[in-house]
């Protein structure tokens, strides 16, 4: 047995047990990053020494009759684009690579006290900016299941490490599908929590503006539906940092789901469409009720996030694009300017405006309708850098991604859930669910998502 392909439910429990020491469990990590790593280039910072070290420590604590969390001993990895205190926050930078956090962001802490052993920090695009991952500082990050396809983004390398069990569980962040495409990608599971779930503050960067602070969150990438409980558990203890975090409740609902094949006119491909209508089967056979109601607006909300996201990179982003000079960032830049108006001050506050009228929209149909099952992309994993091949690739990927760049719009959690593959891509699907309800999405990833083999 390899301690490193195990969950990190099982991992925690023989941990606990004492049948396998924490070092025990993080030598093995190491020791199958120095075998994979190098091919995958997922995890971009290590900290062998730190973790053995932080191994030891929980193994002591265990022996001396303690609780050390519930993800006692369990390796794990966190992205670049979050702080840790005594590492660089690049966010796939060059300009950022000298920026050395001197205390460890929510996130961080929250897995620390929960007796995780953070082995490594994994790969984003620069400025998290994609859904493929690659960057002029740490190079680009491969699709362990898939070497043909993306591993996704913005956290590609979260994806690639968890897929090729570099540590059961990954931290991700997901502003406009940057937690769900990856899992998707590698044939995993991802879990977006909503707005104020899990706290979040990078004291390098001081407070975002207002689009990142109520789109943009932190959450985990897995293997297995038990682990992104258990991941969940850990990230979202309170933070008196972060002024938007809502302590986690979950009350009785009535179990019915809705299906939707094509929101908003998207083209779905009929893989995707299959692998929903069997998503619905299988809940239905559980006693859920399924049901094909109208759905509230997809496109709007993607067209008024985006609008919200250019109006904040006028403010030194577009600056910052320039003086990285990353290909791949002054591309996409380029082409998401396209995709709207040059922002106004009336334009920025009528987004602000319409959120709430789609917040509330989408509040009343999940009154009615607690799970809406729905695609991840309306295309199956696209080809590796794919979307920087051509203006016209890159509107392609755009329209195709638009049901995981609308709900963080209105602070919605969202589920990606791997249920099949075939010999050339992994198929997955989406579930969503009202602000807050991220125990509806765990219960249905429960039932919709298989256990991953690590890939070797």
């Amino acid at each position: 047995m390899d301690p490193a392909t195990l969950t990190a439910t099982a991992l925690a429990a023989l941990i606990r047990s004492r049948q396998l020491s924490a070092e025990e469990a993080t030598r093995a990590t190491l020791a199958r990053i120095d075998r994979l790593n190098p091919g995958l280039n997922a995890i971009v910072q290590r900290r062998d020494d730190d973790a053995l070290t932080e191994a030891r420590a929980i193994d002591t604590r265990i022996a001396q009759g303690e609780d050390p969390g519930p993800l006692a001993g369990v390796p794990v990895t966190v992205k670049v684009n979050i702080d840790q205190k005594g590492h660089a926050t690049t966010n796939g930078l060059r300009i950022q690579q000298g920026l050395i956090a001197t205390e460890d962001s929510p996130p961080v802490a929250n897995l620390a006290r929960a007796g995780a052993i953070i082995v490594g920090r994994t790969n984003t695009p620069a400025f998290s900016l994609r859904w493929f991952t690659r960057n002029s500082l740490h190079g680009a990050t491969r699709n362990p299941a898939f070497p043909a396809l993306t591993p996704g983004g913005s956290s590609g390398g979260a994806a690639s490490a968890v897929a090729a069990g570099l540590g059961p569980i990954g931290h991700g962040t997901d502003i406009a599908g940057s937690i769900r495409y990856p899992a998707y990608a590698c044939g995993i599971h991802g879990l977006r929590p909503g707005l104020g779930r899990v706290p979040a503050f990078n004291a390098t960067a001081g407070d975002r503006l207002i689009g990142g602070q109520l789109m943009a969150v932190s959450g985990p990438l897995a293997r297995s539906a038990a682990d992104l409980r258990l991941g969940l558990k850990a990230l979202s203890q309170p933070d008196p940092r972060d002024p938007w975090h809502t302590a986690y409740s979950a009350a009785p609902y009535p179990k019915r789901a809705a299906l939707s094949l094509t929101p908003d006119g998207l083209q779905t491909d009929p893989a995707i469409q299959e692998a929903l209508t069997e998503a619905a089967k299988t809940l239905e056979s559980q006693g859920w009720e399924i049901g094909t109601p109208p759905i509230p607006p997809f496109r709007e909300a993607m067209e008024l996030q985006l609008t919200l996201w250019l109006s904040e990179f006028g403010l030194g982003g577009t600056e910052a694009i320039a003086r990285e000079a990353d290909p791949d960032a002054t591309f996409v830049h380029r082409e998401l300017t396209k995709l709207a108006p040059p922002p106004t001050l009336e334009s920025f506050m009528r987004a602000l405006q319409s959120r709430a009228r789609l917040a509330r929209l989408w509040r009343g149909f999940f009154t009615d309708w607690p799970v809406l099952l729905t695609p991840v992309s309306g295309a199956l994993p696209f080809p590796d850098h794919y979307d920087t091949s051509s203006p016209e690739a890159f509107a392609k990927v755009i329209e195709a991604q638009m049901p995981q760049i609308a709900p963080p719009f209105m602070g919605l959690p969202g589920l990606a859930v791997s249920t099949t593959r075939t010999a050339t891509h992994p198929i997955g699907i989406q579930a969503l669910a009202d602000r807050g309800r991220e125990d509806i999405l765990l219960d249905v990833a429960d039932l919709l998502s298989p256990e991953v083999p690590a890939v070797s």
